[in-house]
């Protein structure tokens, strides 16, 4: 970027016959600086356009206009920061409840809180965007008796919370599981549910929900933290048709897909109960 060099300063008086259009040219030229020979007329313009007042034209840009470089006298705002989003229907309280650390959630929603009947989406964390929805809504089944917030031993109501998924196994070969997947025959169940269905093949796949257990072990593993007057043996586990005594039941492609897809690295939960209670 050339500067035209600036010309000496005159001593005496100013000549008679100078045209004022030649000094205010001049005058352009002296304020133009960096902006060179190319926008030396422009410059000159503006100049005669404005009236001059102490030496300066008043046609020069107003503050906040753009000046000859392209840019604003200010700076833009910056954008509000983005709010992650959460997951839909769950309130303050059951949010608070998720560890920071979870970055899957495994929603279950009961239709009522005395219903059999709920649906189970899956959920993803970004740590940026927040929680996004990873599947569609999948039929389930949870106990008899609906949902309460302080099972017990036989109540046939599934417990309401947040419980970490770390452990897994069935019946059947392990499907491609990501959980530690634990196989043998003792996964049998056997006899019919409350509808007269026969439970076979309902524990061919299951995940254990870490209520009232000791996680990183067998889902068979029975120890009960809390006693065993608190139940236990709550599992995800393959859907009989009918209501269950306090798991919840999902179709088998289901259980399938979920156990080739929850991720211990990414701390996996299981949010659980009536939709009621779940927006507390």
């Amino acid at each position: 970027m050339s500067v035209r060099p600036r010309r000496p300063v005159r001593r005496g008086p100013r000549p008679a016959a100078l045209p004022l259009v030649t000094g205010l040219l001049t005058a352009g030229l002296l304020l133009t600086g960096c902006a060179g020979t190319a926008d030396t007329a422009d410059n000159a313009g503006n100049a005669l356009g404005g009236t001059a007042v102490g030496g300066k034209g008043t046609g020069s840009a107003s503050p906040g206009a753009p000046s000859p470089g392209g840019h604003t006298g200010r700076s833009a705002p910056e954008p509000p920061p983005v709010e992650p989003a959460v997951i839909p229907g769950l309130g303050p309280e059951t949010r608070s409840e998720i560890p920071e650390t979870s970055n899957q959630a495994v929603v279950v929603t009961g239709t009522d809180v005395d219903s059999d009947r709920s649906v189970v989406t899956l959920y993803e964390r970004d740590p940026v965007t927040g929680w996004r929805r990873v599947s569609d809504e999948w039929p389930a089944h949870n106990a008899r008796e609906g949902w309460t917030d302080d099972h017990h031993q036989g109540d046939l109501r599934s417990p309401i919370g947040v419980f970490g998924l770390t452990d897994a196994g069935g019946k059947l070969p392990d499907p491609g599981s990501r959980l530690p997947y634990d196989r043998g025959p003792a996964f049998e169940a056997e006899g019919t549910g409350f509808e007269g269905e026969s439970l076979e093949g309902a524990f061919d796949y299951v995940i254990a929900i870490n209520y009232n257990r000791v996680a990183g072990t067998t889902p068979l593993d029975w120890t009960r933290p809390l006693g065993q007057a608190k139940g236990g043996g709550i599992w995800l586990h393959v859907d009989h048709g009918g209501p269950t005594q306090g798991c919840v039941a999902l179709p088998r492609w289901r259980m399938k897909e979920l156990l080739r897809t929850l991720d211990p690295a990414k701390r996996p939960v299981v949010v659980m109960g009536d939709g009621a209670s779940l927006s507390l």
